[in-house]
C-alpha cells in the first residue's frame, strides 16, 4: 500500500514505473473501454484531456489568449481534487458481493465471463479504503509540471525556495500525499534532490530549509461541508434530499439496465440489485483508472446503460452537492471568502509595487471541494433541474460530473496585471478555458477583475459560512 511521511523531506521521491520527463504516456488507446467517458467523479483525467495521451506532460497554451502583450501574471490559486484512489470499504464489500454472485451463480461461455470466472481475482481490501494509488501520485506530480510549463513566472524553484508557494490541504491521507506528489513533481522537475544534499553539506540549519516545502492541513477550508450543520441535517443526512435519485434509481431507465446485467449473467432478474450494478460498473471504472485495464467487467454495460448509471451519479451530485439545495453551495462561503482574500491581497500589494507575498497558493482537497465552490460561482447550470423524470431531455446537460469531476480535477484562478491598473482575472477548469456566468464581452475568458467582484458582490459582501451554516429549527429543505 502507497504511504508516505507527513513531512516532506526533499530525499523523498517516487519511482514511477510508465513515465519519465520527456517521454510519451504509455496508455494505449485501443485500451480504452467504451464506455470510459461516463465514469463520473470515477473518470481518469485524460479522458477530459484527450490530448494527455500523447504527451502526459504537454501544456495547453491555447487557453493563455492575453488580450494584450503587457499582461503578466501576478498570483494563482489552485484547487485541486486529490489523484486517483482505490474504492471506499463500502464499495469493495459490494463488489465482493458481486464477484461471489458471479463466481457461484452465473452461466453462459462467453469469454468475459469466463476471464472473470476463471482468471480475475477479487484484490480489492478492506484496508485501501479511499487511499492514494500510485496513478494518483502521477496524476498530481504530472499536473504539477504542466502549470509550471504554463505559468512559470509563478510557479518557479526561486518562489518555491522564497516561501511565495503555499500549500494546504484536506486531513485525508489521499489529500496529503496528493499535495506531496504535487511537490515531487517541481523539486525533481528542478532537481532539487542533488541541490538539496549540496546544502546540507554546508549549512546546519535544516529546519529554515524544509519550511519552505512545507504544507498546513485546514479542514475548516478545504472539508467545509463536515462542519456546516445546516448541510449536514437538512441535506448530507436527509433522505428526502435524494428523493429524485431514489425514484431515478427505480424507474424504467435502470430497471432496463439491471435486467440486461442479470440477462448478460444468466441469473435471476432479482439478484441484480442497483448497488451490485453500481459495483459492476465502478470494478470496470476502478480496474481503468488504477491499472489502464479494460476489465471483463465493463462488458455488463452497453453505451445506453453507462449514460443512465452516470445519470444516477450525476443525480445525486447535483442535489446533495450541486444546484438542488441553496446549502449545497452555501458550504463553500468560507472557501470563496478564502479564495477572494489571497487575490485582493496580491492586488494590492502588487498596486504597492511591493512583492506579492503567496504568488501560488495551491489547495488540495476532494470532489465534494470543488463541486459547491463551482456551484456557488455559478458554473454549470442547467435552465432545468436534474430530475427522475427528465433524463431523456437532458442528454445535452452541462452538469456533467464526467466532464466537471474526475480524478485530479482543478479550478485555477489567474490574477493577471496588464498594465495601467487593469487588474484580469482568468478561470480555468481542468486546463480548459470557462467563462464566469454573467460575464460575457470582449476577453470573457479574461474578465476585469473588477467586473468579477461585481458581479460576485452579494456574495463577497455577504455569504457568511457561520450565519448561513447555522442551524434555526428542523430541516429546512424540502
Amino acid at each position: 500500500m502507497l504511504a508516505f511521511p507527513l513531512k516532506f523531506p526533499l530525499f523523498y521521491f517516487f519511482i514511477f514505473s510508465c513515465f519519465g520527463y520527456n517521454s510519451v504516456f504509455c496508455d494505449d488507446n485501443s485500451n480504452i473501454p467504451a464506455i470510459a467517458r461516463y465514469f463520473s467523479t470515477k473518470g481518469r483525467y485524460e479522458d477530459v484531456n484527450s490530448y494527455l495521451m500523447e504527451d502526459i506532460l504537454a501544456a495547453n497554451r491555447s487557453i493563455l489568449q492575453l488580450p494584450s502583450a503587457q499582461c503578466h501574471e501576478i498570483h494563482l490559486t489552485a484547487i485541486i481534487r486529490h489523484g486517483t484512489r482505490y474504492p471506499t470499504v463500502k464499495n469493495i464489500k459490494e463488489m465482493h458481493q458481486l464477484y461471489e454472485l458471479v463466481q457461484r451463480n452465473a452461466s453462459g461461455e462467453e469469454s468475459w465471463l469466463r476471464e472473470i470466472q476463471t482468471q480475475w481475482r477479487m484484490w480489492y481490501t478492506d484496508d485501501m479504503d479511499g487511499r492514494l494509488v500510485q496513478k494518483g501520485v502521477d496524476d498530481l506530480r504530472h499536473l504539477a509540471v504542466r502549470l509550471s510549463k504554463l505559468f512559470p513566472s509563478l510557479i518557479s524553484e526561486q518562489n518555491l525556495r522564497g516561501g511565495l508557494i503555499k500549500f494546504i490541504t484536506s486531513s485525508k491521507h489521499r489529500c496529503v500525499n496528493s499535495t506531496l506528489a504535487f511537490k515531487s513533481g517541481l523539486t525533481e522537475l528542478w532537481n532539487i534532490q542533488v541541490q538539496f544534499q549540496q546544502y546540507h553539506a554546508k549549512n546546519d540549519n535544516r529546519d529554515n530549509f524544509d519550511q519552505e516545502f512545507d504544507h498546513a492541513v485546514n479542514d475548516s477550508l478545504m472539508r467545509f461541508f463536515d462542519r456546516c450543520a445546516k448541510f449536514l441535517q437538512d441535506v448530507d443526512s436527509n433522505p428526502l434530499a435524494v428523493v429524485e435519485v431514489d425514484k431515478f434509481k427505480s424507474g424504467p431507465e435502470m430497471s432496463g439496465v439491471l435486467d440486461k446485467i442479470a440477462d448478460r449473467l444468466r441469473v435471476p432478474h432479482s439478484d441484480i440489485t442497483y448497488d451490485l450494478a453500481q459495483a459492476a460498473f465502478y470494478l470496470c471504472a476502478y480496474e481503468f483508472a488504477i491499472k489502464t485495464v479494460n476489465s471483463p467487467w465493463c462488458q455488463l454495460f452497453d453505451e445506453h446503460d453507462a449514460e443512465a448509471m452516470e445519470y444516477v451519479h450525476d443525480l445525486k451530485e447535483y442535489w446533495k452537492r450541486g444546484h438542488g439545495y441553496d446549502i449545497n453551495s452555501k458550504s463553500s462561503c468560507i472557501l470563496f471568502h478564502d479564495v477572494f482574500s489571497r487575490l485582493d491581497r496580491s492586488a494590492t500589494e502588487n498596486k504597492s509595487n511591493q512583492q506579492v507575498s503567496e504568488t501560488v497558493t495551491v489547495q488540495v482537497g476532494h470532489a465534494d471541494t470543488l463541486l459547491p465552490l463551482l456551484t456557488l460561482l455559478g458554473f454549470f447550470k442547467d435552465t432545468d433541474a436534474l430530475t427522475s423524470t427528465n433524463y431523456a431531455t437532458q442528454t445535452q446537460r452541462s452538469f456533467r460530473t464526467s466532464r466537471m469531476l474526475p480524478y485530479a480535477a482543478n479550478l485555477l484562478l489567474v490574477l493577471y496585471d496588464c498594465g495601467a491598473g487593469d487588474l484580469r482575472l482568468q478561470p480555468l477548469l481542468n486546463e480548459h478555458s470557462v467563462t464566469f456566468p454573467g460575464l460575457t464581452g470582449q476577453q470573457d475568458s479574461m474578465p476585469l477583475y473588477r467586473d468579477v467582484k461585481e458581479r460576485y458582490k452579494d456574495l463577497l459582501q455577504g455569504c457568511d459560512f457561520e450565519t448561513e451554516c447555522k442551524l434555526f429549527g428542523p430541516s429546512a429543505e424540502g
